[in-house]
């Protein structure tokens, strides 16, 4: 049976869908089949190429793996085609910071190698599941693999939000939003609130309010059964948007109610390297470690880490 990769790029990088093209052709050289979702096929120059497109309907169809090229936005993306089939996703990083991606752009040849090879460990991540209501009618039911985020739609005026774990009320806030993230996404859009970083083997959900007006407004830690809720409270903060991974927004009226927990299913990440999360966290927030000494028993220092 033909071995098979899903390549996904970002929409609007021309130099990116001419890569996708270029390692395609690398594929095929090595008996790999390369396509692409049917909904960015309009981006590539399919004639002439080796590049196929996917089933519309299951983009993973018979894929061994999801290489996406793009920053954590485009992987992102490409984790929403892959969780539902369980099929690993690679990143290959072309963005900034890309805390999601595995590789450098640097290091695309040898991407090549290692998934010819299928030489790769896969780990799995959290993620989180949520329903919008207001009152009885279920207006919105999703999932994120970084965050949740209850915003305000208007900028001159605060949202008012009760929020609640495990059916009791913990604080109200009027506040331009709250975030309720996993692990891997307390170094995104979290981070920037002064939530905490959690290691991504931890198993939690982390609730930061967003410049919120009250005495007790830190970041919440609670276990990953927990169930937290987030309700909008007062009819004149007007209304407020939903936002899973940051697209996919949901409107939110007064009386707005968002439950988020643990996701049904988690993202299977692939790892090309052994290299601790500390090493990863150092290396895309290049933070200073200068004079570090270390343990007898470790040797290397900080090489091999991802850059």
């Amino acid at each position: 049976m033909t071995r098979r990769v899903l390549l996904v790029s970002h929409a609007v990088r021309t130099d990116l869908q001419h890569l996708s093209v270029f390692l395609a052709a690398r594929l095929r050289g090595q008996g790999i089949e390369a396509v692409v979702p049917a909904g960015d096929a309009v981006h590539h120059d399919l004639h002439g190429s080796h590049l196929r497109v996917a089933n519309a309907d299951d983009p993973t169809e018979g894929c061994e793996l999801v290489c996406v090229l793009g920053g954590d936005g485009t992987i992102l993306r490409g984790a929403d085609l892959a969780r539902e089939s369980g099929t690993p996703l690679l990143g290959v990083n072309f963005g900034h910071v890309g805390f999601l991606a595995e590789a450098e752009r640097e290091d695309l040849s040898a991407v090549v190698d290692r998934i010819v090879a299928a030489d790769y460990t896969v780990e799995e991540r959290m993620t989180l599941g949520v329903e919008a209501s207001v009152g009885d009618e279920l207006v919105a039911r999703g999932w994120a693999l970084n965050e949740v985020t209850v915003e305000k739609a208007a900028r001159q005026r605060m949202l008012e939000m009760v929020v609640e774990i495990d059916g009791r009320p913990v604080s109200k806030w009027g506040c331009d939003g709250v975030i309720a993230s996993t692990p891997t996404g307390s170094t995104a859009y979290a981070f920037s609130t002064g939530g905490p970083v959690i290691w991504p083997d931890v198993e939690a959900i982390l609730v930061c309010p967003i410049s919120a007006h009250a005495l007790f407004a830190r970041p919440l830690v609670v276990g990953p059964s927990c169930a937290v809720a987030i309700e909008i409270t007062a009819e004149a903060s007007g209304k407020g948007v939903m936002w899973c991974d940051g697209w996919r927004p949901v409107d939110l009226p007064y009386g707005a109610r968002v439950e988020v927990s643990r996701g049904r299913l988690p993202v299977r990440l692939a790892r090309l390297t052994s290299a601790p999360f500390t090493d990863r966290l150092v290396a895309k927030f290049h933070l200073p470690v200068q004079g570090w000494r270390g343990s007898r028993r470790l040797s290397g220092g900080l090489e091999g880490v991802i850059r």
